[in-house]
């Protein structure tokens, strides 16, 4: 399989295998009028087996969501076909409008203009809980 290296663009990195396409859709990649290649279950030394995602345009991307589905990814910056900086991504402490809470009894069911906020409250055990009703997020599916 051959994917051309990118002139200018993100390539998010060291990926666990499974979780490109999760990335793909929560970042809404697939709205994108740019080349967006997914590679899936690549060889890697480190990992066994890796997602890459990479992205030929110099866009913004949310590393709170990249952090909250598979901390330990990284993110590169490419331009002019180098690399420019390498982001290690960890999981972040609040994740606004990443994920709902679907407690019937929050706030956020009948205030609907509310930003939906979690919280990171057990770093080991990947759980965010609601700031306003503290109910658990569900883990991300692998």
């Amino acid at each position: 399989m051959n994917v051309d290296s990118i002139k200018t663009g993100v390539v998010i990195d060291h990926i666990t295998a499974g979780k490109g396409m999760q990335l793909y859709e929560l970042l809404n990649l697939g709205s994108l009028d740019v080349p967006v290649a997914i590679i899936q279950n690549v060889i890697s030394r480190k990992m066994g087996k890796k997602d890459i995602i990479k992205i030929d345009a110099d866009i913004p991307v949310d590393l709170n969501i990249i952090g909250y589905v598979d901390p330990g990814a990284t993110v590169n910056i490419i331009k002019n076909e180098k690399l420019i900086e390498k982001l290690n991504i960890d999981m972040p402490e609040r994740l606004v409008n990443v994920l709902k809470c679907y407690n019937p009894r929050c706030i956020t069911q009948t205030e609907q203009e509310l930003p939906h906020i979690f919280k990171l409250t057990n770093k080991e055990k990947q759980v965010y809980r609601c700031i306003y009703c503290e109910t658990q997020a569900k883990n991300p599916e692998v």
